[in-house]
């Protein structure tokens, strides 16, 4: 029974650890997405992206996740006008539930880049 309840929760765990690196992979994505699309010449009623702007879209769409979420972004030439890149990465530290065994928390990254073109 021992056996079958570590399977379990070693199951469990591993399903939620991908479930969470999937969401950060989908974190980068969306964030580089609106950074592109919210370029220093988008017409849109929101200001230009920011470093505020785009932690305000990751953590918007943190379906779950518990903890903290870091998020860099980086734009080329230090600016968001078309044609430049903006590149961002979102890390989260996740930890694994396992009774009675201590494990150290992992970090999952993720990086995504596109061209700005607003």
């Amino acid at each position: 029974m021992t056996a079958f309840l570590m399977l379990m929760f070693a199951i469990m765990n591993m399903a939620t650890a991908v479930y969470a690196y999937n969401w950060v992979s989908y974190a980068a994505r969306e964030a580089t997405r609106y950074a592109s699309v919210h370029g220093s010449t988008s017409s849109s009623p929101v200001s230009p992206a920011s470093y505020t702007n785009l932690t305000s879209v990751v953590t918007n769409i943190a379906n779950g996740l518990t903890g903290t979420v870091s998020v860099t972004p980086t734009w080329s030439g230090n600016s968001n006008v078309p044609g430049h890149t903006v590149r961002v990465q979102v890390q989260y530290q996740f930890s694994f539930v396992m009774p009675f065994v201590s494990l150290s928390p992992i970090t999952m990254s993720s990086t995504s880049q596109m061209v700005i073109d607003r």
